[in-house]
């Protein structure tokens, strides 16, 4: 046992802290195709003074820190490549207070999207972010995570009000107050989420939540072609009408659904869509919904009231990755991630559709596209580097594609190790203050070192 994992045992005891080669081999990767790479220890706290504890002990020993939730990251995001400790909180799950009346709820960062859900329920609420995958709310505020809501409700930064975060050298701050707005000092809640745990570790989390909408209704609708399909969100969006969720599925991604979750959806492009509000209301909005894509193509639209129904559609959507997944067994699924302006959405879409065909690669696209965000999912053999490199140049043709669009790398999936050699790119100048800011309060770099940005803009390759 090294130095380090015995002075974390000696001050934390031996049940909050493992060199076990299980523990440590869960956390040496997440679910993306980086390369796997183990920390020196694995720790567990349960409270605040834990972390803070950790994190004073691994300074002692200039060890790195690596914050880690669930592991549903995709860039790589908590992979220990410089050994260390990685601070896993599984055991952070309280829900420490529901402010029902001032719509906010405190939680620590261990706590699920579900588990907070569930408690939510009894107070006629709920937290919209909804990334696809059951993630701790710590970990979606590190990587600013969206998904399938955002188009309504907003991203997660829009809804983190106060967050308790342990620095580099053990100080404990918080970045905001209880309040619906301010305008003292500098806007910390938006700097630290999206942080990717380089700046500190996230020890509580206050966050808006809001009203169970009165009635939802959930539907498909299904086009000739992909550009008909994306032409017709466009115009939904244009026409100001308040939909709260609508994602595309194109027409390969259709099938591997209809494989894993044995639905027998029209094999079409496809949009997946629901409305939030009153019956009333909803009628208005599905009616003139409907007039709208059937000038744009839409072959088919089926609606769904009863929850069992809206359920089992929006599962076949979000269970999408494991279905690529289930599909070719033995390999890795890698999804690109790029934002463009809604005006710019179709053409981009277009060109992502056509460098997936040049590709060697079988590939689908879907997307959050209500906020212009959208994916392309492929499976690839992590162990054969001619097709790491075609998939690598895949990505950064979309990545390009939508930096000349005005678009960013990553609309929701964070920067990691993955998105890295696109900062400069996308950033120029600015990233040198974010290096800036990075040593001011991380001056050893210890704090997830290289991920999100690298040390100085000359590393950058």
């Amino acid at each position: 046992m090294s130095e380090l994992a015995e002075a974390l045992q000696a001050h934390l005891g031996t049940q909050k802290v493992t060199i076990n080669e299980t523990a440590l081999a869960l956390h040496s990767k997440d679910e993306s195709y980086h390369t796997p790479s183990k920390p020196e220890v694995v720790a567990y706290p349960t409270c605040t003074e834990d972390v803070q504890a950790i994190i004073q002990i691994a300074q002692s020993f200039s060890a790195p820190i690596y914050s880690f939730g669930l592991g549903t990251s995709l860039e790589g995001h908590a992979i220990p490549y410089e050994g260390g400790v990685s601070i896993d909180f599984s055991e952070m799950n309280n829900i420490i207070a529901v402010k029902e009346k001032d719509f906010l709820v405190t939680v620590q960062p261990g706590v699920t999207r579900s588990q907070l859900n569930q408690e939510l329920k009894k107070y006629g609420l709920f937290f919209p972010v909804d990334p696809g995958a059951n993630a701790t709310l710590g970990g979606m505020a590190a990587t600013n995570a969206s998904g399938t809501t955002s188009v309504r409700y907003g991203i997660m930064r829009d809804q983190v009000r106060d967050l308790e975060v342990v620095l580099a050298d053990g100080t404990i701050i918080r970045t905001g107050n209880l309040a619906a707005k301010s305008s003292s000092g500098y806007h910390l809640n938006g700097l630290f989420v999206g942080s990717e745990g380089t700046l500190g570790c996230f020890t509580e989390l206050t966050l808006r939540v809001h009203g169970i909408p009165e009635h939802i209704v959930a539907g498909r609708a299904a086009f000739r072609t992909l550009d008909d399909a994306v032409a017709a969100v466009v115009a939904i969006l244009q026409a100001g009408i308040p939909i709260a969720r609508v994602e595309l599925v194109d027409e390969p991604s259709i099938a591997k659904v209809n494989a894993f979750s044995d639905t027998a959806y029209s094999q079409k492009p496809t949009l997946f869509l629901e409305f939030h509000g009153n019956e009333a209301g909803l009628k208005q909005d599905v009616a003139f919904t409907k007039e709208m894509v059937a000038d744009y193509g839409c072959e088919a639209f089926a609606f769904e009231t009863d929850t069992a129904a809206r359920n089992k559609l929006w599962e076949a959507r979000h269970n999408l990755a494991y279905a690529y997944v289930h599909s070719a067994p033995g390999r890795k699924l890698m999804v690109t991630d790029v934002c463009v302006p809604i005006s710019q959405l179709a053409d981009a879409i277009r060109t992502a559709r056509n460098a997936v065909t040049r590709s060697p690669f079988e590939g689908g696209i879907i997307g959050h596209v209500g906020d212009g965000n959208y994916h392309v999912l492929i499976m690839i053999d992590p162990a054969n580097a001619d097709e790491i490199e075609a998939a690598n140049r895949l990505n950064e043709a979309i990545v390009n594609d939508a930096l000349a669009r005005g678009g960013t790398c990553t609309g929701e999936h964070g920067v990691g190790i993955g998105k890295l050699k696109y900062q400069v790119q996308e950033h120029g100048p600015a990233l040198g203050v974010m290096q800036s800011i990075k040593h001011a309060l991380d001056p050893e770099n210890r704090m997830n070192p290289n991920k999100l940005l690298y040390t100085k803009t000359e590393d950058v390759v």
